[in-house]
């Protein structure tokens, strides 16, 4: 059993989740313009290729904000469902995929059991208090078809859990993060640091990719 960096009350726990919704809530518009044109293609690209199967593939975008990345896996032709806590964000990002999207705290999730061939949670895991995080992983897990394939990118840290500025989150070690994933029952298909070409220490996003055994 990994052991979370911090143990937080549940109104404490409560707090980390709807203070960081709401500021998510009142920046909603300045989120969408001031991420629109980030290019996340190798990510998409991770998940894509390690997909086994014929596509189109159904996919869950797990924190998928505005729908930038929804609607490039629309674009792909395969079949996104996207889910977010924000309730300003669902509404943006059916309006801009007409795409199936759930409103849904990530600490309460409610997700059917083996609907997807791939999880995209992209800048997203990382708001989860490392206290629910295993149980939030094991949501995934039950949520992905045999085979099926998780992918996450979290800016990397030293084990550090805390707020930064309205948003909570933690900020994981590779290893530490490794050993959250491997425990819920994935096994790992590969890492990589982005942004794509700079040195290490430019480098503050870790993205890996995982896949849920057949047996």
């Amino acid at each position: 059993m990994i052991k979370p960096l911090q143990i937080l009350t549940p109104e404490q726990l409560a707090k980390t989740s709807s203070e960081t919704i709401d500021h998510y809530q009142r920046s909603a518009h300045d989120f969408q313009e001031g991420t629109r044109d980030h290019d996340v293609s190798q990510n998409i690209e991770a998940l894509l290729r390690h997909i086994e199967g014929n596509a189109p593939h159904d996919i869950l975008d797990l924190g998928c904000g505005p729908g930038r990345d929804l609607l490039a896996f629309q674009e792909l032709r395969h079949r996104p469902v996207g889910l977010d806590g924000c309730a300003a964000f669902v509404e943006m990002a059916i309006e801009r995929t007409g795409c199936k999207v759930w409103h849904q705290d990530f600490l309460e999730l409610n997700l059917p059991e083996q609907m997807f061939d791939g999880v995209f949670a992209n800048a997203s895991l990382f708001h989860v208090p490392t206290q629910e995080l295993s149980r939030v992983l094991q949501d995934l897990y039950m949520s992905l078809k045999p085979g099926g394939v998780l992918f996450s990118s979290n800016p990397r840290g030293s084990d550090i859990e805390r707020y930064n500025g309205e948003r909570y989150g933690a900020f994981l070690e590779p290893e530490t993060w490794r050993g959250f994933v491997l425990a819920a029952g994935f096994t790992e298909l590969e890492h990589y640091y982005r942004p794509e070409g700079r040195p290490r220490e430019q480098q503050p996003w870790l993205a890996t990719v995982w896949r849920k055994p057949t047996d």
